[in-house]
Formats: structure tokens, C-alpha cells, sequence
């Protein structure tokens, strides 16, 4: 008899509870028209992310470019200390490199695809060859073909066709033509002059980057048909050191 009791007491509280859960559902407030509800905003979450993350690695399917042109001295000498005074001969030899293409990268908004085609489309040699004169060694144009070209949605001629053209619509300011000591600059001065010389390019469309005391890179950002454009996540990893050097060009 107590354990009857105590069954139809379980069942009575359970339904109690069902009771109470679904006056509370009742109670809650109706959506405005057009508001979306909770499930179906996080569904909408979902459905955006699923789209963003679609595109990505798919080759052609990016925001724009980052033409990255290294200060081929900091390469050099930042080498020289690592390997023991050793530096790579076909960039630090006796050709006086001063900004050469680091690569044409593909970017999203937030962040970039790499390394879209494994393995990477085979690079005919007499394109890399053709590129020596912008990349410094056949090592460069490989690898910026298999990770940042395979992302391009073009074909090896075409890609480096585009780096080319890219490089040519920049200007070098004058300052940075001949430079024969050591110099101490600003990264701001540094993306002024750029936008100076460039009519069309602002200081949020380039970014400066440095070592630990060394100017390394400037990067401009391009849209996918070269012209200068802003780019608020390529400008948030510049160079926050007041100064920085500029080792002067030379061979060895």
C-alpha cells in the first residue's frame, strides 16, 4: 500500500512539473514580426558560418592580395646571424637586392588560404627563371607557388604574370633606391613615403613589418584586379616600434 502511494506520487509531482513547464512557455512574450527566435538565430549562425568556411582553401575564392616586398638587406644579415655568418649566395651574393617580391598573396578579410592544390600543379622552369629578376632565388617562386599561388585560381603563367604586373604598379620611393649606410626610420615614415609615391594607396592599405629591430617587409594590399585598397587586418600587424633600421644595400 505504501509503495502504491508512493508511485501515484511521482506520477502526480511529474505531471505537476509539466503543468508548471508549460504555463511558463505560455507566459513567454510572442517575437515582433520579423524578429527571429533564439533557435533559429543560432541556426542563421550556423548557415553564415557554413558559408564562410565553404570558400575557404577553394582556389579563387578570396577578398584580395598582399603584394609583400621584402628589404632583401635585413634577409641577408638576419641570415648571416643565424647560420654562423653563411647567408643564402643567390640572394646575398654579389647582386645589390634592395626590395624584391616576397610573394602575391591571396587574403581573406580574416585571414588567407594556403597550400590549396596538393600536391601543387607541376611550375614550368622557364617561369621561375623569367622571375629572378623580381624573386631572388628559384627556392621563392616554388615555394610562393605552392602556398599562396595554388590559391590564386590561376594557372603558374598567369599568377606570375599578375606578381609582375603588381610589382609594377608600385613605386619605390626614391629615398629607399641607393641606399648605401645604415638607416634609422620610422615604420610610419616609411608607409608615408610609400603612400606618397603611389597616388590611389593609404596608409590603412599598407603595413610595415620588422624584426626585432630591423625593418623586414612593406605589404600593400590590392584588390584582385591590382588597384589599391584598404585592409584593416593586414594594417593590425604592422610594426609597432617607433624605430627601426634599414641595413644598406650591398653585395655579400
Amino acid at each position: 500500500m505504501v509503495a502504491v502511494a508512493y508511485r501515484v506520487g511521482i506520477v502526480l509531482a511529474f505531471v505537476f512539473i509539466l503543468i508548471i513547464a508549460a504555463s511558463a512557455q505560455d507566459a513567454q512574450p510572442g517575437a515582433a514580426a520579423g524578429e527571429v527566435s533564439a533557435p533559429e538565430r543560432f541556426t542563421q549562425f550556423q548557415q553564415d558560418r557554413f558559408r564562410r568556411e565553404s570558400r575557404r582553401q577553394e582556389p579563387g575564392q578570396f577578398d584580395f592580395y598582399v603584394l609583400a616586398l621584402s628589404w632583401s638587406p635585413t634577409f641577408c644579415e638576419s641570415s648571416r646571424e643565424r647560420n654562423g655568418g653563411r647567408s643564402n649566395q643567390q640572394q646575398c651574393g654579389e647582386r645589390p637586392y634592395s626590395f624584391v617580391v616576397h610573394g602575391l598573396w591571396p587574403q581573406y578579410e580574416r585571414g588567407f588560404p594556403r597550400e590549396c592544390q596538393v600536391p601543387a600543379p607541376r611550375l614550368n622552369r622557364n617561369i621561375v627563371n623569367s622571375m629572378l629578376d623580381l624573386m631572388p632565388s628559384p627556392r621563392l617562386v616554388f615555394n610562393e607557388w605552392d602556398k599562396h599561388g595554388t590559391c590564386s585560381g590561376l594557372d603558374g603563367q598567369e599568377y606570375f604574370d599578375l606578381v609582375r604586373k603588381a610589382r609594377e604598379t608600385v613605386k619605390i620611393p626614391e629615398q629607399f633606391h641607393d641606399l648605401t649606410g645604415y638607416k634609422m626610420v620610422a615604420p610610419d615614415d616609411v608607409e608615408q613615403a610609400f603612400a606618397d609615391a603611389n597616388p590611389g594607396l593609404s596608409r590603412d592599405g599598407i603595413a610595415v613589418t620588422c624584426d626585432r629591430h630591423r625593418l623586414r617587409e612593406v605589404r600593400i594590399c590590392m584588390s584582385k584586379d591590382l588597384q589599391f585598397r584598404d585592409c584593416a587586418e593586414i594594417n593590425r600587424r604592422s610594426c609597432r616600434r617607433e624605430k627601426v633600421v634599414m641595413p644598406p644595400v650591398r653585395g655579400g
